[in-house]
């Protein structure tokens, strides 16, 4: 697991819903667990419509500041507004999507 950016190709003519951020450190079995998580979370109910942003803390610490990073993993949901995050392995599916105020498109 290292930084990166997930963006899956989203359904044509549709745009990223969902931009998140996954703060980490290291490559701890919790962070782990909580990246892996969320990845099936997301292509479970957001399927296209989601980018995942990884930040390992340990590489990058002056990154916590901007979101206020207290605990980690903390997963940030900077897009759609209001901010909204959720601290822990993400492994509660309803508890995540009900954090994350997702609603599914019908």
């Amino acid at each position: 697991m290292k930084e990166s950016t997930i963006s899956p190709k989203p359904a044509r003519g549709t745009v990223p819903t969902y931009q998140l951020r996954l703060y980490v450190a290291g490559q701890t079995e919790k962070s782990v667990t909580a990246f892996e998580n969320l990845k099936r979370i997301c292509e479970t109910h957001m399927a296209g419509q989601y980018k995942i942003e990884l930040i390992d803390l340990l590489k990058t610490p002056q990154l916590a500041a901007g979101d206020q990073i207290l605990a980690v993993p903390t997963l940030v949901r900077r897009l759609p507004e209001p901010i909204k995050k959720i601290i822990g392995d993400l492994s509660n599916e309803e508890r995540v999507l009900v954090g994350l105020d997702f609603k599914p498109v019908k």
